[in-house]
Formats: structure tokens, sequence, C-alpha cells
């Protein structure tokens, strides 16, 4: 038992594309996916650091190469049938948990497995660590749907995951990286030239709007 099936699977997340099933003007891949995730968490977790925060960097990194590394198994399902239930999504996270297991199990040598549960677990969870990954994977969605609404991409479904992608961050407003992405990176980015800009422009101004409203 060595670490070939886990080198291996790292050629499979090259293969697995990003949104499946939607046309789009961009293919984006799970492995790029990752890649761009650890960047944006090394840049968030910088900001943190910079207001003061005590940042795990190790975890930072683990957590964000391999937060997706598990969709090997079962695919990158569309975002709207994951989400479409809480029943549907538990059940996929089952599913996707004992694959990983089986696969710790008979892929990874003893002495690593325990590295590795704590590598292939899920990553968003209440530390500050798992927050950035959080905001880091959907600034990354968020990127990725505004690349296909400024191509002029006519599928519907890029607008509801940015809009979906710039809600879940909002949800992390107490963190001074997410106040910086909405306060600064985001401005730049929808002073970016493009056809449904006003349109864009008003959806991001209404959503927003909308989380003031509930805090």
């Amino acid at each position: 038992m060595g670490m070939h099936q886990f080198i291996q699977g790292l050629n499979d997340l090259e293969l697995l594309r990003r949104a499946p099933g939607y046309f789009k003007y961009q293919e984006h891949t799970v492995a790029a996916h990752s890649f761009r995730v650890a960047e944006i968490a090394q840049l968030l977790a910088d900001i943190e650091e910079d207001d003061g925060q005590k940042i795990n960097w190790q975890m930072v990194y683990e957590k964000a190469l391999n937060h997706d590394y598990t969709e090997r198994f079962i695919g990158d399902i569309k975002t709207p049938v994951k989400y479409a239930t809480h029943d549907l999504r538990q059940r996929l996270a089952q599913v996707e948990a004992h694959m990983t297991e089986n696969f710790i199990q008979n892929e990874i040598p003893a002495r690593l497995q325990a590295r590795y549960q704590r590598r292939l677990s899920e990553g968003k969870d209440e530390s500050l660590e798992g927050r950035i990954l959080s905001v880091a994977d959907k600034v990354d969605l968020l990127y990725e749907s505004f690349g296909e609404i400024q191509k002029g991409n006519p599928e519907s479904v890029y607008t509801e995951i940015f809009r979906e992608s710039l809600t879940t961050i909002l949800q992390f407003d107490q963190m001074a990286s997410t106040r910086y992405f909405i306060k600064g990176m985001l401005p730049e980015l929808l002073n970016e030239e493009f056809l449904d800009k006003p349109r864009l422009v008003k959806l991001t101004q209404e959503i927003i709007a909308a989380h003031q409203q509930t805090k």
C-alpha cells in the first residue's frame, strides 16, 4: 500500500469539469479550482493576520488544497442539484464520506492515515481557517460565474451562482478579509466592462442591501 492512488487521483481532478451540464465559454477543472482557492485563501489569511488574527498556515493550505479532492469519487454535481434539498445534500455527503473512509483505509499507509483523515475531511468548519476556506471557495465560484456573465453567456444559471456566492460570502462579514473583498475587490470586479453591467451592478447592490437589512 503506497500513495500511488492518491497521486493518480490528482490526474482525475484535472479531468473533472466544474458546473457540468451547462454551456460555458471557459472550462474550469476541479484541480484548477483547488489551486485558485489555495491562492485566494492565502490572500484572505494575509488580511486576517494583518488584522491581528493568529493564523495556522498549515491548516489554511491543507484545507484549501484538499477541500475538493473527494470529488474524484462522485464528481462535481451541479450546484442547483447539490443544494436542492437538505436531505439530498446530507445523503451526498454521507456517500462521499464513506468512499473517502474506504479510500484512506485501503490506499493510504497506516502511519499517514490520521493526517489524510484530517486533510480529506470537511474543511469548512468554525475555525478561522475553516471560515477562510468557505469564503475563498465562494470567491472563486463568484469569479467563475462573473467570467461567463462578462463574456455574454446566455445561461441564467451563472447569475444565480453569482447571487448564491455573494450571499454566502456576506454571511462572513465579521471577518476582515470578507470586508476587504466586499469593499475593495468586488467594486473593481464590477468596474470591468461587459454588456450586462448595469443589471449585475443592480443585483449586487440589492444583495448587499438585503443582507444589511437582516443584521
